[in-house]
């Protein structure tokens, strides 16, 4: 039960860090962090829960994530669905403290996106589903590499946090303009239910396309990183 609280607390903070600066600092009148704060805040998300409950769940914070590590033998099977009903609850509850802060503001309208994912007319840059597809599933493969690579036992030791931190960073400043950057079920769930409506009739690409990227992330890791 202590791997499923810390993975629970854990996507709180990703959904709450990463949504939350979205929602409430991206466009903040005259010191707005936009595009390069957001995607800072993510990485830092998930950099700092690394540190704070890696040694006790192994920091997932993401179903993909799970699924990939599973996929690449680093996880048991047993523990898939704990893992992801407790990400997932995290992420919905991190999502409702944020609606009840942003509907404080005279004029909120969470139909505006409320940091939803999307492609379409509701892609930040207009980008078909297609576009979205190929995003989200060479963002999540090359996340997973990154992780599966940071965490193999002959990388350097307590340094994982950082490339897995960066790498999310890195893969909010390539992607948001496409699908405001999902690579993530629980965070794209945790907010479109709130949303409703189009964000939630577009949220099965939210979730197929990252365990897609997973699965592919993990066999690619298989084949390059095995040991001789």
């Amino acid at each position: 039960m202590k791997q499923y609280g810390a993975e629970f607390f854990g996507t709180f903070w990703l959904v709450l860090g990463g949504c939350g600066s979205a929602v409430l600092a991206a466009a903040f009148p005259g010191v707005g962090i936009g595009l390069h704060g957001v995607s800072l805040a993510f990485g830092l998300t998930v950099l700092t829960m690394a540190y704070a409950i890696g040694h006790i769940s192994g920091c997932h914070l993401n179903p993909a994530v799970s699924i990939g590590l599973w996929a690449g033998g680093r996880f048991p099977a047993n523990q898939l669905l704990p893992y992801i009903v407790s990400q997932v609850l995290g992420g919905i509850v991190a999502g409702g403290v944020l609606y009840l802060i942003a509907s404080g503001k005279a004029g909120f309208d969470v139909s505006a996106g409320f940091a939803s994912n999307g492609y379409g007319e509701h892609s930040p840059g207009g980008y078909s589903l297609t576009a979205a597809l190929v995003t989200e599933v060479v963002m999540t493969m090359m996340f997973l590499l990154v992780i599966l690579g940071a965490t193999d036992a002959r990388a350097p030791k307590g340094f994982a946090p950082l490339p897995i931190g960066f790498a999310l960073t890195l893969i909010h400043l390539i992607s948001i303009p496409v699908t405001n950057t999902s690579v993530n079920p629980a965070r794209s769930t945790a907010v479109a239910l709130y949303v409703g409506d189009w964000a939630v009739g577009q949220l099965w690409l939210f979730w197929v396309a990252p365990i897609a990227g997973a699965l592919l992330g993990a066999a690619v890791y298989r084949f390059i990183g095995k040991a001789d």
